[in-house]
């Protein structure tokens, strides 16, 4: 056994390997190896540790000190100063683990304290591509025992008992979803893993894939298990390398260890597993979509019933989970379905992992009870808006979701809550929004994306939307009527009600979320031609005031030739000329231009 006196890992999920973070290893090894160390000190390429706004982030254990953007100089210094002289380098320390001469740990901080990590508890902790690290950590111990001591009966049991709800979208219960399934007939039957995850802002799904992936491995051999399956399948797009990567190593040595193939655990049970990659369509995140698509056929949604659960992949039952939601299983077999339910609310149960980003300090990957209020996410967690600005609104669910407004900021985060409010949970992606944004333009972003999204099978999502996208470029230019206002919604209710999927089910939702909270700024854009955010080009201008000094910096910088006047005189902006690009704004030291 290999005995190491410190460890130093590394997170090298994809927003720390973008900042270089393989450089910040290499050089970690070059100077232990240098200074003598690399036997007495071990570098592990680790996950996300969540806290993406700070990376690359390095800790050093024993110690567990906890090191923020870091470089490859950084390194040498962390080996120098802390590993050689035990000095902790409190200049790259996380500042708000620094309290006066001591360091507080990394639990106590904000971002962390209120967390609770299930799905996530592996990520930024093991190796992901070492697979002795994931056993160490109880891998695989619910797959030996729900295979040699377990009925698929008993298993299924701990699943419903604990109350996990799908993590993908509306929250539909996993175990009864699986139930389903192991009902029908036996012979051919499908475990499929949705890590398509499309949305805009969510990187949930795949930092568990780049920390985890074994987790995943694991938990959908127990569901092959309890349905009858001997075969699975991994959706996952292929944007995510990282991730695509991790998993086929974690494959191939899952098989090399028998814990997938032929006769698993010495038992009679056999699983396998195959990853097909996804071109990154929007609408293979809707489940029958996605089985069309892994039959190698157009990515298309098909009717229901009958349901995957009795006709999915070949026409053969099939479940489908997405990566989270596989990720509590093997935590709830172990701990005990009881654990699991102790925590979150009647309603919803356990954790729930979402994507914290837009207008936020603490840009990162937060896993938080069920029943934690969206104040304690945005202000506690995230570190409220930067700047000073007033928090606006979050959007949840991505475009498929719709936007909470600050006046619900003390409502707790579960299914229904959200669904109440005219948004959803989703997958978990959550978006701050400040006093800058605008509400209508934030409703054309998103119905814009779904609009390039639609795979254009059903006539209400594939002319439907394009409809509601036009309107609100109408409104968005100055040129909409009140009239406009009750099409959209009209128009939004027919949508919903008769697209074939949930794609366009659910894509009105920002645009009837949006009319709900924040009908003002909608009716201001109309009857005022006026965006209050001043967002909206078409609606808005820039004006010289009387604090100009003429020092005729603006009109230096102006690209159009907009702005006339003399040194030391007041500018004045030809708003014909004006393409409204903020460099005047920008450049000018006097504050001395504003946008109306």
């Amino acid at each position: 056994m290999e005995l190491v006196r410190s460890h130093i890992l590394v997170c090298a999920g994809t927003g720390c390997s973008s900042s270089g973070s393989e450089k910040i290893i290499a050089a970690f090894e070059a100077s232990l190896k240098e200074a003598g160390l690399d036997k007495e000190v071990k570098v592990i390429k680790t996950g996300c540790f969540g806290l993406c706004a700070l990376g690359p982030v390095v800790v050093v254990y024993p110690e567990g000190s906890f090191y923020s953007r870091v470089t490859p100089k950084d390194a040498e210094e962390i080996v120098e100063e802390h590993i050689l002289k035990g000095r902790i380098v409190r200049r790259l320390l996380y500042q708000e683990t620094v309290q006066d001469d001591n360091v507080k740990s990394l639990n106590e901080t904000g971002f962390y304290k209120k967390q609770l990590r299930i799905a996530l508890r592996n990520c930024g902790v093991i190796n992901p591509e070492v697979i002795d690290e994931y056993i160490a950590y109880d891998g695989y111990q619910s797959l030996a025992k729900a295979l040699t001591e377990q009925t698929p009966e008993e298993v299924l049991a701990v699943v419903k008992a604990s109350g996990l709800r799908g993590r993908g979208g509306a929250g539909f219960p996993t175990g009864t979803k699986w139930e389903f399934a192991m009902k029908q007939p036996p012979g051919q039957k499908y475990v499929c893993c949705n890590a398509d995850e499309g949305d805009p802002g969510a990187f949930m799904d795949r930092s568990v894939l780049e920390g985890d992936p074994h987790s995943i491995i694991e938990a959908m051999t127990i569901a092959g298990y309890v349905i009858g399956a001997d075969q699975g399948y991994i959706y996952v797009r292929a944007e995510y390398p990282i991730a695509v990567k991790r998993l086929k190593i974690a494959i191939e040595q899952a098989r090399a260890y028998n814990l997938l193939g032929q006769n698993i655990f010495g038992t009679d049970f056999s699983f396998d597993l195959e990853i097909r990659l996804g071109a990154g369509a929007f609408v293979c995140g809707e489940e029958t979509a996605l089985m069309t698509s892994i039959e190698g056929n157009r990515g298309e949604p098909r009717p229901r019933p009958p349901f995957p659960a009795v006709k999915g992949l070949f026409g053969k039952p099939t479940i489908l989970n997405n990566v989270e939601t596989y990720a509590n299983i093997p935590w709830i077999l172990t701990q005990g379905a009881e654990a699991f339910a102790a925590i979150g609310t009647e309603r919803a149960k356990g954790t729930k992992v979402f994507a914290l980003g837009g207008k936020i300090k603490n840009t990162g990957l937060v896993e938080i009870p069920m029943g934690t209020t969206l104040r304690e996410v945005v202000e506690e967690i995230g570190g409220g808006c930067p700047n000073g600005k007033a928090f606006k609104a979050a959007q949840t669910g991505g475009p498929s979701g719709g936007c909470i407004p600050a006046a619900y900021i003390d409502t707790a985060i579960e299914y229904e809550t959200l669904t109440a409010l005219g948004s959803m949970m989703g997958s978990g992606g959550l978006i701050v929004m400040d006093e800058d944004n605008c509400m209508v333009d934030i409703a054309k972003f998103f119905l814009e994306f779904t609009v390039d999204e639609s795979c254009g099978k059903c006539t209400p999502c594939r002319i439907g939307t394009k409809r509601l996208h036009q309107i609100l470029e109408k409104i968005t230019t100055g040129r909409g009527t009140m009239e406009d206002l009750d099409l959209l919604e009209e128009l939004c209710h027919h949508i919903k009600g008769s697209s074939l999927c949930g794609l366009g089910q659910t894509a009105p939702n920002p645009v009837l979320s949006t009319l709900r909270h924040f009908r003002e700024e909608y009716v201001a854009h109309v009857r005022d031609k006026k965006c209050p955010a001043h967002v909206c080009k078409a609606l808005m201008q820039y004006r010289i005031t009387d604090a100009c000094k003429g020092c005729t910096a603006c009109a230096r910088v102006c690209p159009t030739g907009a702005i006339s006047g003399k040194v030391k005189e007041l500018h004045v902006i030809d708003q014909d000329k004006c393409i409204k690009c903020g460099a005047c704004m920008e450049k000018c030291k006097f504050n001395a231009i504003v946008k109306e």
